[in-house]
Parts: C-alpha cells; sequence; structure tokens
C-alpha cells in the first residue's frame, strides 16, 4: 500500500485541524450561524470565490487537511480549481461518497442531497471525484455510514473498496446517527482476503454529543486514524452556547468556538478535527483555538455539558437548510 498507519499526519501548531468545505461548497446547508457569513448572491461564481478565500487564508495559517465530498455541491471542483491555481504541494485532501448532491443550486430545494450506499454509486462517483482531484485524494470515505446500510453484506461492494485501498488510497467511513460507536465498531470488523478494509473514520464528537468518544479511541489505539467532524454541533456552540461554556469563553477572552475545540483538540485519540467556517472571520475565530490552554478545572466543567444522543440526533435533524 501507498501509506501507512498514520503517514498523512502532519505537524506543527495547526497540523491537528482540517478545513471542512460542507458549508461554502452548495448554497444551502444547515449550518447556525451562515448565511450572515455569505455573499449576498449565493451563485455558483460568489461561492468559488468565498471558498477560495477561505482556502487561502486556512493555508497561510498553517492548515493543510481539506476534507470535501461528492453530496458538498461543487466543493470538490472549488478545491480542485484552487489546488490547479494555487498548486500547492503539501496538502492532504480527503473525500467521500455514498450522498449526491440533488439540489440543482436552489435554496428552496426540497431534497438537497441523497443517499445510496451501492457498487454503482461508488464507482460512479470515484469516477467523478477522481475527475476532478486526479491523485490529490488520499482518503476516501463511504459518507455518513449507520449500522442497517447495506454496505455490511455487499461484498462486490466491499471488494471495490479493498481494491482501492490495495492500489494505495486510505478507504475509510464517516459515521452520523445516535449509534456512531456500533457503526465505528461494526465498521472496523470488515475484511476482505484478511487485510480490513477500513482503516479510517470521521465521527461527530462535540460538547454536546460525547457517545462515539469510547470507540473513536479503541480505534485510534487500533492504528486507525480518527478524523472528528461536526465539531461545533453545526453552529449550536457559537449561536446558543451553553452558559457553562459561555462563561469559559468570557473568562478566557475568546469565542466559544474556540473553547469548544479545544476541547475536541484535548482528546489524544483526535488525529485531524475538523471545522467548517462559512467566511474568513469565522475560520479565524475557530483558529484561536490553538492558543487556548484549558485547565483541569475548566476540562472538568465543561464534562457537564451534553445532551442525550438521541436527542441531539433529533435535533440535527429539525436544523433547517438555508
Amino acid at each position: 500500500m501507498g501509506y501507512s498507519v498514520r503517514s498523512m499526519t502532519i505537524t506543527g501548531p495547526l497540523g491537528r485541524i482540517g478545513l471542512g468545505l460542507a458549508a461554502l461548497g452548495r448554497p444551502a446547508y444547515i449550518n447556525l450561524g451562515r448565511v450572515e457569513e455569505l455573499p449576498a448572491r449565493r451563485d455558483v461564481a460568489a461561492m468559488r470565490a468565498a471558498t477560495h478565500t477561505v482556502l487561502d487564508e486556512a493555508y497561510r495559517a498553517g492548515v493543510r487537511w481539506v476534507d470535501v465530498a461528492r453530496s458538498y455541491g461543487l466543493a470538490e471542483e472549488f478545491l480542485a480549481s484552487w489546488l490547479d491555481e494555487r498548486g500547492p504541494a503539501d496538502v492532504t485532501v480527503s473525500s467521500k461518497w455514498g450522498y449526491a448532491y440533488v439540489g440543482d443550486w436552489r435554496l428552496d430545494a426540497e431534497v438537497h442531497e441523497a443517499k445510496e450506499h451501492s457498487l454503482t454509486r461508488f464507482r460512479t462517483q470515484w469516477a467523478e471525484t477522481r475527475a476532478l482531484l486526479g491523485s490529490s485524494v488520499s482518503l476516501y470515505q463511504v459518507h455518513s455510514l449507520t449500522a442497517d446500510s447495506p454496505l455490511f453484506t455487499d461484498r462486490p461492494l466491499l471488494e471495490s473498496l479493498a481494491a482501492l485501498a490495495g492500489a494505495g488510497v486510505r478507504v475509510g467511513f464517516s459515521t452520523s446517527g445516535p449509534a456512531q460507536a456500533d457503526t465505528i465498531r461494526r465498521a472496523f470488523e470488515l475484511e476482505v482476503a484478511g487485510a480490513r478494509v477500513f482503516t479510517a473514520v470521521q465521527s461527530t464528537w462535540n460538547l454536546l454529543e460525547r457517545s462515539a468518544g469510547p470507540a473513536l479511541a479503541e480505534a485510534h489505539a487500533a492504528g486507525n486514524l480518527v478524523l472528528v467532524k461536526e465539531t461545533l454541533a453545526n453552529g449550536r456552540l457559537v449561536t446558543e452556547p451553553p452558559p457553562e461554556l459561555a462563561r469559559i469563553a468570557g473568562t478566557r477572552e475568546t469565542g466559544t468556538d474556540a473553547v469548544a475545540l479545544t476541547a475536541v483538540l484535548a482528546q489524544p485519540w483526535a488525529d485531524t478535527v475538523l471545522v467548517g467556517p462559512s467566511s474568513s472571520a469565522q475560520l479565524d475565530a475557530n483558529l484561536a483555538a490553538v492558543a487556548v490552554k484549558l485547565d483541569e478545572d475548566e476540562l472538568a466543567a465543561l464534562d457537564g455539558i451534553g445532551e442525550a444522543p438521541a436527542e441531539y440526533w433529533a435535533r440535527r435533524s429539525s436544523l433547517h437548510w438555508q
């Protein structure tokens, strides 16, 4: 294979932070606090320019990981054009397949994305990703794997994923829903010809939803790459922060996003911590986390923040695309 267990991990002060383009690659998304940060007109040209601006700022700051997906509207295309124009040789790119963007660049679309974990969808989307990003993709992930996915029993699909891994592209999966931990453990048991299919996972973990933590720690200890997504709970920890989080942020004279991200960075199993800003201002506020050092009392106080997984995911499902 073309990679070692953690060969894609980058060192440096911002080496553990990655930039996700979910909020920039399409006109509508569920993140709170997003709309006011975007261009007045969210046409393709304006969103491409906004994406390039954030990519430029992130790169200048030292961020070297960018995460996209086929369902993030034109995020792969925006990233590809940025890579072609800027030509950086040290950016790690991860993408995902399984959801297709079907929103037709409309804010009022009834459905914005459609999920399908099938061999046909994998082959189609991998070809699309390769056409745009070429050999830049180091990690290709199943998008939003859940325990009821047909992937678990689809041998031809698993064999195709294993073949991709054998060709040197790391293969992983992302998770969602209240049963993330079960999905993580089950997925890492999958093998083809005695070799594990997956060696990376991207899961939701934040101050409100910590249920995947033990399974992610196990995955990390077993040598798998762990990425953490939705670290700000789709903006909830910024627009409606719990009182204890707001208190600590006030004491530290920084934003609640910086404190919340510091808590994620404090998890030793979190190899890459993703942020998903909608503007350079949000990016700067997020990256302030690298200068925050929480003490044990503050971390303990933040441990009291949280929701039951079912409650958290029900709230996430109710967030409006806008």
